[in-house]
């Protein structure tokens, strides 16, 4: 990095590597939903990637990129994904109690593709389980989950990244203020308090 009369300037290297790190999620999304259509395995793309598709529906410039892919699953057809995950270069981990898919051996797990299982929480704090495979619509090459299951999983998440998600959907309109009777009292209480103090 230089700088200007106090003004940093990014490395073209550093703006490559920011472009390359788009560039791999994405590439990663293609091959892990390639290869479970391929083995016809039902799954529905969810967490950000899946917030980052209903954005751009409505507003291109709006779309956050998003480092992590996540996937939903049945756990019956958690097996038969092992093995198709791992004819196109994926490696299958157990780790703090998630399911996940290294994109290669020597990988580490920000490069790892997480599983969500239908009707299980992804971590014990979650308020609710995850929804089913068959709640979701296909987007272009892949299945995405749809909008309302994919605001109840990031409410009962409740981290700062899932808040954030929702955030973005409220401020382009596809979530409102008659959104939180939708959910039970505990998820509806979250979502009125995102929509009571956009900036937080």
């Amino acid at each position: 990095m230089r700088e200007i009369a106090g003004v940093h300037f990014v490395s073209e290297l550093a703006l490559q590597r920011m472009v390359t790190a788009v560039e791999k999620v994405r590439d990663r999304l293609r091959r892990v939903t390639g290869a479970l259509e391929q083995a016809h395995i039902s799954y529905a793309v969810v967490g950000g990637n899946a917030v980052a598709a209903w954005v751009g529906e409505v507003d291109e410039a709006a779309v956050r990129n998003t480092q992590k892919v996540d996937i939903l699953l049945r756990r019956a057809d958690l097996e038969q994904a092992k093995t198709a995950l791992a004819a196109v270069g994926f490696v299958y981990r157990h780790s703090s109690g998630i399911d996940m898919f290294l994109d290669g051996p020597t990988a580490k797990d920000r490069d790892a593709v997480h599983i969500h299982l239908v009707g299980e929480k992804l971590r014990p704090t979650d308020l609710a389980a995850a929804p089913d495979v068959t709640e979701s619509k296909a987007f272009g090459p892949f299945c995405v989950l749809n909008l309302e299951p994919l605001v109840r999983m990031k409410l009962a998440a409740n981290r700062l990244d899932d808040r954030v998600d929702v955030q973005d959907l409220i401020d382009i309109g596809l979530v409102d203020a008659s959104w939180p009777s939708r959910f039970p009292p505990e998820l509806g209480q979250r979502l009125q308090g995102i929509l009571d103090t956009p900036e937080g």
